[in-house]
């Protein structure tokens, strides 16, 4: 009996403490983490490649030269000069840096400095001669225009607002360029000398996703931009426009048409691999 008794109160006892623990408060589970999307910027050194179109948006007004008698076949003779247009492949390389005041949509500031290859071809432009035409051995040229401009440079400002991946950007600044040597007459040169000048224009740019299949270099982001710019080179050629010019390419006569800038417009798309958000 008094074994009974035992057995039966070590099972209310057992039983008892079963639904006590069961009355207990369950230990709380740990919250989840959340990682942060990081907030793109477009602080940071960058750089890349472009290609595009260039074509001449300079004066086009015809330019009248009349050529001395002793180099024509026929007296009074004259020699016009049609400031055609010409256009081309562009493309080359830029470098620059880039601050953003806020990261996400604010102001963005920077500077970039490119280097570009251009071909606006390889003919210059032939007078249309009226009363006769150049003597036997002599040849009337205009040295000006922008057939012999081989590349152009510049080094540029850039001031524009961010929407976080696309930036919309206005930029200025120094333009320079030159051209081929056999380009000049005597000491009269074509666009083989280093002329410098100035740039305006303005683009837009978007960043792609940093894992994008561009990204070959692992770099913090890659963009895509498209720009187009004016470009001033002055000509230096207050007092000089077309020449007489013997077969030996000596200049024997000249004429005070006028002064011509270089003066073409860009238009291109380029590739930038960004680098570090400092």
């Amino acid at each position: 009996m008094i074994k009974t008794l035992l057995l039966a109160g070590t099972a209310a006892v057992l039983l008892t403490g079963a639904a006590s623990a069961a009355d207990l408060p369950r230990r709380a589970a740990p919250p989840p983490v959340f990682t942060p999307v990081p907030v793109f910027t477009w602080t940071g050194f960058y750089a890349g490649f472009n290609a595009g179109y260039a074509f001449d948006v300079g004066n086009s007004t015809a330019n009248t030269f009349v050529v001395p008698n002793q180099f024509t076949t026929a007296a009074g003779t004259t020699a016009t000069f049609r400031q055609s247009s010409q256009d081309g492949f562009t493309g080359g390389g830029q470098i620059g840096y880039n601050f953003q005041f806020t990261p996400g949509s604010g102001v963005v500031v920077g500077i970039e400095a490119d280097a570009q290859y251009l071909d606006f071809g390889r003919n210059r432009t032939s007078p249309i001669f009226v009363g006769g035409t150049a003597a036997p051995g002599f040849t009337v040229v205009d040295p000006r225009g922008l057939s012999s401009l081989d590349f152009f440079g510049t080094v540029r400002g850039r001031l524009g607002y961010a929407f976080d991946r696309v930036l919309f950007y206005g930029t200025g600044g120094f333009a320079y360029g030159a051209g081929s040597a056999d380009r000049s007459f005597g000491g009269f040169r074509g666009n083989d000398d280093f002329r410098t000048g100035w740039a305006v224009g303005g683009g837009v740019e978007y960043a792609l996703p940093t894992d994008s299949f561009l990204n070959f270099f692992k770099s913090s982001a890659v963009t895509l931009k498209v720009e187009g710019l004016y470009v001033n080179l002055d000509r230096g050629t207050r007092n000089q426009g077309a020449l007489v010019v013997d077969a030996g390419s000596n200049v024997v006569a000249t004429s005070a048409i006028g002064r011509r800038d270089d003066e073409f417009a860009v238009v291109r798309a380029g590739l930038n691999y960004k680098f570090g958000t400092y």
